[in-house]
């Protein structure tokens, strides 16, 4: 057919639409699957069909889908037991790290206040971007001044080294030692927030934000009992971290402003590691409490059963100290059964 100036002008066009349309889906399957990253931020609830936890990856070569969270447990909705009484908290959470199975789950997705557990995160990120060596001096601003508050008692000038720090952040829950810890990494609390909420997004743990890196009470300061299951399975990646939270109690020595030392001795906040009764056939290697008015007790456990298998139990919310120990118990047991 005899190609005239309208129809090969046309044609062109045709084709200049055609390459462009071919371009824009190109980059857009390129976009969504990431060009290989394994990074995803898209946010999830707890009543989204799409979220981050759910995406998959192609592998190309064996065209079959492997799971983004192929090596986490997953939950999208309760799982209850008959065995298990969490009527006196609000969130609870059992996972079996080497089978990624949810063995109980109770509002996992509802975003709840932290309180101390926060430490964890505040721990994983001075551990990952700083050595245990470090030495950190205190600022004005460990002096904390809410009623009720933990504190380990650092004095502006004080100094220490960052091990020595996580050990009274984790063991003895001070408040002080989180500013020192946060300043001492970071250069300041909010450059160090600004680090916990990036490796929040890139754990997954994206019902979380944090404003500060010790727990105390901020309403835009939560989690959820499913995001601290991802942060603690990250940080016992860390061997300082599995020994600070498997010690009963602690005793160092650091020196003051004037150089003059100090001693201090604090004991671990966790009962298990105070005698408390675990079920039998069962170990507490270790874990972090929490308790503020606002975010109740709360409990972060790592647990072996006898033969060695590794379990994340988590209570938040709960009413009080006993029902908090009783109910985590309770939580316990359902590894035995």
């Amino acid at each position: 057919m005899k190609c005239t100036d309208k129809n090969c002008s046309s044609n062109k066009r045709f084709t200049l639409y055609a390459r462009k349309l071919f371009s824009a889906l190109f980059l857009t399957v390129l976009f969504l699957t990431g060009c290989g990253q394994d990074r995803f931020d898209m946010p999830y609830t707890a009543d989204l069909e799409v979220s981050s936890f759910r995406i998959v990856t192609l592998e190309e070569e064996r065209g079959t889908a492997v799971p983004f969270a192929s090596d986490l447990c997953v939950v999208n909705s309760d799982i209850t037991s008959s065995s298990v009484d969490m009527s006196k908290a609000q969130g609870a959470g059992l996972f079996d790290l080497n089978k990624h199975n949810t063995l109980y789950a109770k509002n996992v997705h509802e975003r709840l206040y932290p309180a101390s557990l926060t430490k964890m995160m505040t721990a994983l990120v001075a551990l990952k971007h700083s050595s245990g060596d470090m030495m950190l001096t205190a600022s004005a601003n460990v002096r904390i001044l809410e009623s009720g508050a933990q504190v380990s008692g650092i004095k502006e000038g004080d100094k220490m080294t960052l091990d020595q720090a996580l050990h009274l952040l984790l063991l003895n829950s001070g408040n002080d030692a989180a500013i020192m810890v946060a300043e001492g990494v970071a250069g300041s609390v909010e450059a160090f927030v600004a680090m916990m909420n990036e490796e929040a997004l890139a754990l997954g743990a994206t019902n979380t934000n944090f404003t500060n890196p010790h727990g105390l009470n901020d309403e835009n300061h939560y989690t959820t009992v499913y995001d601290m299951y991802l942060i603690m399975n990250e940080a016992v990646n860390y061997s300082l971290f599995n020994e600070i939270i498997s010690m009963d109690s602690y005793t160092t020595v650091y020196t003051d402003k004037n150089g003059a030392s100090k001693e201090i001795s604090v004991n671990n906040t966790n009962r298990y590691l105070q005698g408390e009764a675990v079920p039998e056939g069962l170990t507490v290697l270790g874990g972090k409490t929490g308790t503020t008015s606002a975010a109740g007790h709360c409990l972060s456990l790592i647990t072996k059963d006898s033969s060695g298998n590794p379990y994340i139990s988590i209570v938040m919310k709960a009413e009080s100290g006993d029902l908090l120990y009783s109910q985590m118990t309770d939580l316990l047991e359902e590894i035995n059964n």
